[in-house]
């Protein structure tokens, strides 16, 4: 199975370029069984980063634009009435699949964005007063432009906290982007060109081989240390909760997986801590007129923590 990964990442890095690290956080954050928060600029691969993993897993994938007029019924589905069978009938929404990509879900009001939270965090969907399970296999990746905030709705820290990372998407280097050009001009980037590398199944039970890797309490301490100094941080007005010390957990032990290893290293922590946190913390009023970044404030704390031997 670790060879099937390996393919599969492999493949993925070269449809992908410019963008290593974060293909690989993508990509243990859906095999830690999380959800991911894409913000970056137009045009710079956010969709199709996802529906090119998706093409790799052989999954099935659906795309919602939000808008301020998307409803809720939109994401989830809704009851019609059958005129000819003269009864009720259930048409459930796109949100049935196994990766759904949000796209521009700050572009939508919080009644809409809740749509999600069902869906998030227990994997089902009430339609009516029925409550339907979505598939095994199902992630979410929700995207934001960080420009041209004027009509945007910003969403709620509750449902920020459910995303398992949030991944920074910037421009890719000179030669990375030179080859993405003359790829697109060769028409070598068609979507009807891959090859799924991976069934589900064998995804699935990667999934559950990597919960039992090993995860010392020299490890957890640290990141419990990490998770805790955020509450303590004269920089931070609120820090992260318990869920932030499971997603980096988690996270953790699917990037040591990628790495060929069934156990968590200090280093594996330090890889995920920044893209789990980032989004689950808030700066001190002081801080944000210093003009600091909360990546900085991070990484300033992570590296004041002692590393276990």
């Amino acid at each position: 199975m670790r060879t099937e990964l390996s393919s599969l990442l492999e493949k993925y890095e070269e449809r992908i370029l410019g963008q290593k690290t974060n293909l690989r956080l993508l990509l243990s954050a859906i095999l830690a069984g999380g959800h991911v928060l894409i913000e970056g600029v137009p045009g710079t691969g956010k969709t199709q980063m996802v529906r090119s993993l998706a093409n790799l897993l052989g999954g099935s994938f659906n795309r919602i634009q939000f808008t301020p007029d998307l409803l809720p019924s939109d994401i989830t589905g809704s009851t019609i009435y059958n005129m000819k069978e003269s009864s009720f009938q259930t048409l459930k929404g796109p949100v049935f699949t196994n990766i759904l990509l949000a796209d521009e879900i700050n572009r939508t009001p919080a009644k809409t964005q809740a749509a999600l939270l069902e869906a998030m965090e227990e994997k089902q969907v009430t339609i009516q007063g029925e409550t339907y399970s979505l598939p095994e296999m199902f992630f979410v990746v929700a995207t934001q432009n960080p420009i041209e905030f004027e009509g945007t709705y910003p969403l709620p820290e509750a449902q920020q906290d459910r995303f398992l990372f949030k991944l920074n998407i910037d421009f890719p280097a000179f030669e990375d982007e030179k080859n993405v050009l003359k790829k697109v001009i060769e028409n070598s980037f068609e979507l009807q060109n891959i090859t799924p590398i991976m069934e589900m199944d064998t995804f699935l039970a990667i999934k559950k081989e990597i919960q039992n890797s090993t995860i010392g309490d020299g490890v957890l301490d640290y990141i419990m240390n990490i998770v805790r100094k955020t509450r303590d941080s004269e920089s931070i007005r609120f820090g992260a909760s318990t869920r932030a010390a499971i997603s980096i957990g988690r996270a953790a032990q699917a990037w040591a997986y990628l790495a060929g290893r069934d156990y968590v290293t200090p280093d594996d922590v330090k890889m995920v801590a920044k893209s789990a946190l980032r989004h689950r913390i808030q700066l001190s009023p002081h801080i944000e007129l210093e003009g600091v970044t909360g990546d900085q404030i991070i990484e300033e704390l992570v590296g004041s923590i002692p590393v276990p031997r």
